[in-house]
């Protein structure tokens, strides 16, 4: 039920913990968790949380940085850099550090799958060897 309402960041979008669940495919518990953990801050209608355009992008942010393996204190980090001020130089530049040191983890990975997938070939094979043995 995502709402337009004047008085809420100057009559901007704003979105219900329902809303965020479905738009991102996210529990509301996890919500919350983000917000206890500092990261979104809806205001409050009675029990109702309503979050504003810049929840909903930092939670879009912070998913990103989930699926890319980025821990939660370092998408922290990426955000709080935000600064249009200075074209976001520094953020930019950390966020270059953090995909190249993703891309030589998930190589390294890569690397470990494909020799174990060589180790179960060759066990695979011994056995069946072994086994027309019989």
């Amino acid at each position: 039920m995502t709402k337009e309402i004047l008085g809420h960041e100057a009559g901007g979008t704003i979105y219900t913990i329902s809303d965020l669940s479905q738009r991102f495919d996210v529990t509301t518990r996890a919500i919350r968790f983000y917000e206890s953990e500092g990261m979104l801050s809806p205001q409050r209608q009675g029990q109702k949380r309503l979050y504003s355009q810049r929840d909903y992008i930092t939670l879009k942010l912070i998913l990103r940085g989930k699926r890319l393996g980025w821990s939660l204190a370092q998408s922290r980090e990426l955000i709080q850099m935000y600064n249009p001020a200075k074209n976001n130089q520094a953020q930019y530049e950390k966020v270059l550090e953090m995909v190249q040191q993703s891309r030589e983890r998930l190589q390294q990975q890569l690397s470990d799958i494909e020799t174990m997938m060589d180790e179960l070939d060759n066990h695979e094979s011994q056995i069946r060897d072994a086994m027309k043995k019989i």
